[in-house]
C-alpha cells in the first residue's frame, strides 16, 4: 500500500519529503557557504524588509562554523538607482518597468551605498569569511545574483574566485529566497557547481507567487533543497 501511494504521488508530481543526504554531511575544502544579502535593509525596520528576515542570522552563524570557505554578498546601490520606483515618475514600489535588459521589478529605495541600511546585520558573526561581493552598484543595472548582474552579461568575478579556490559545491543561504538567493543558486549551477539551497536559512518576499515559481525554476536547473539539519556542525 505504501509503495502504491508513493508511486501515485510521483505520477501526480506531488512534492514528497526527502533528504539530500543519508546523514548530515560535513563540508570539505571544496565546499563553500554563500551568505546572500543579510543586511539591515532586508530585516525588520529596514527599507525593504523580508518577513522574519532576521531569523536567518543565528541559523547562518551556526552553519558557518562548519565551513572553511565562506562568501558574503552585499546589495550596494547608488542613489537614484534604476531599480528604485522613486527614479521613475508615476511608478510605485513592486510595479514593473522595461529597462534595456528587460522587465525590472521596481523596489523602494534600499541598500544605498554607505548608509546604515546597507550594512550587514549587526549579529552576523562570521569572522572567517574571506570575501564580500558587492552587487547592484552599476546605476542602470540591477543585480540579484552573486555571479552575474541582471543584464546577464556583467560578471561579478565570484565564478572565477571560486574556480581558483577549487570550489566544487556551494550551499546558498540568506535573503531573499525568491530573488537574490534563487538567482545566485541558478547561476552557481550554470557555473557547473553542485548547488544546494538551505531552506531554513533563507526567507522570501513572495511577491505574487514568486516563491513557488523560484523553487520550481531552481529545481529545474538542478538546485537541491535541503535543511540546516543536513549539515554536520560541531557542538
Amino acid at each position: 500500500m505504501q509503495r502504491r501511494t508513493l508511486m501515485t504521488a510521483l505520477l501526480a508530481g506531488a512534492a514528497l519529503p526527502w533528504r539530500a543526504f543519508a546523514a548530515p554531511v560535513k563540508p570539505d575544502a571544496q565546499s563553500a557557504l554563500i551568505v546572500v544579502d543579510v543586511q539591515n535593509c532586508f530585516v525588520t525596520g529596514g527599507t525593504l524588509p523580508v518577513k522574519q528576515g532576521e531569523d536567518v542570522v543565528p541559523v547562518i552563524n551556526r552553519l558557518a562554523k562548519a565551513f572553511e570557505n565562506v562568501v558574503i554578498t552585499q546589495d550596494w546601490h547608488t542613489k537614484g538607482h534604476a531599480s528604485f520606483a522613486s527614479t521613475h515618475g508615476g511608478k510605485k514600489p513592486f510595479e514593473t518597468t522595461r529597462l534595456s535588459y528587460g522587465t525590472q521589478v521596481l523596489w523602494p529605495d534600499h541598500c544605498v551605498q554607505g548608509t546604515p541600511d546597507a550594512a550587514l546585520h549587526k549579529d552576523l558573526d562570521i569572522p572567517h569569511a574571506q570575501l564580500i561581493v558587492r552587487k547592484g552598484f552599476h546605476p542602470k543595472v540591477d543585480s540579484y545574483s552573486a555571479f552575474e548582474e541582471a543584464d546577464r552579461k556583467t560578471p561579478t568575478g565570484l565564478g572565477g574566485y571560486l574556480k581558483q579556490r577549487g570550489i566544487k559545491r556551494v550551499f546558498v543561504t540568506g535573503l531573499a529566497t525568491d530573488f537574490c538567493v534563487a538567482w545566485t543558486a541558478m547561476d552557481a549551477r550554470k557555473q557547473g557547481l553542485e548547488t544546494y539551497v538551505i531552506e531554513d536559512a533563507t526567507r522570501a518576499i513572495d511577491l505574487n507567487g514568486s516563491l513557488a515559481a523560484a523553487w520550481k525554476q531552481m529545481t529545474a536547473k538542478g538546485v537541491r533543497r535541503i535543511q540546516s539539519a543536513d549539515i554536520a556542525v560541531a557542538a
